[in-house]
């Protein structure tokens, strides 16, 4: 898809082994966060809350990752919706803000159906990087490594699991 289709979005999704109520607190709170999304965090589960995911917690500000990122809308346990921007190394798009929702489905058998939509793209060279980036970082690192905290545990954020690694190549 090229920066000429406005209605361009990414659309991901995964079953998840586990109960609504555990998949959505692994989405909600710092501690679930850190479980499997990134090192550190700051959430305030509230509209206009902080969602900050910081995926490099000891670099300086505006370094570390998803800074400045809120909520827009939740419906516990069935929505969450944020604003998000892109990383450091593209300052054109950062200063821009995207929109994430991210539903949760329960299925029988303690199983969860969580869809993402990431939406709000711009025209241009580094929005297209910007989207392809995002293509690939929700559908094969973050939502994959959601399922792995569930059927394997916890993201060990000094080793993490070798899932699809995510470059810019």
């Amino acid at each position: 898809m090229s920066s000429q289709d406005p209605h361009r979005v990414i659309r991901g999704q995964v079953i998840v082994e586990a109960p609504v109520e555990q998949v959505w607190d692994a989405c909600t709170t710092e501690e679930g966060v850190k479980s499997f999304f990134a090192p550190a965090c700051n959430i305030d589960l509230r509209v206009d809350g902080s969602y900050e995911i910081l995926f490099d917690p000891a670099a300086e500000p505006g370094q570390r990752g998803a800074e400045g990122v809120r909520i827009l809308a939740l419906e516990p346990k069935r929505m969450l919706s944020i604003t998000w921007n892109a990383p450091p190394d593209m300052p054109y798009v950062r200063k821009q803000w995207t929109h994430v929702v991210i539903r949760f489905e329960e299925l029988r058998g303690d199983r969860t159906k969580v869809a993402l939509t990431h939406d709000g793209w711009g025209e241009g060279k580094e929005w297209d990087e910007a989207f392809a980036y995002f293509t690939k970082a929700w559908r094969d690192v973050v939502l994959p490594r959601l399922k792995y905290r569930f059927s394997v545990g916890p993201v060990d954020w000094n080793n993490p699991p070798k899932l699809n690694r995510l470059s810019r190549d």
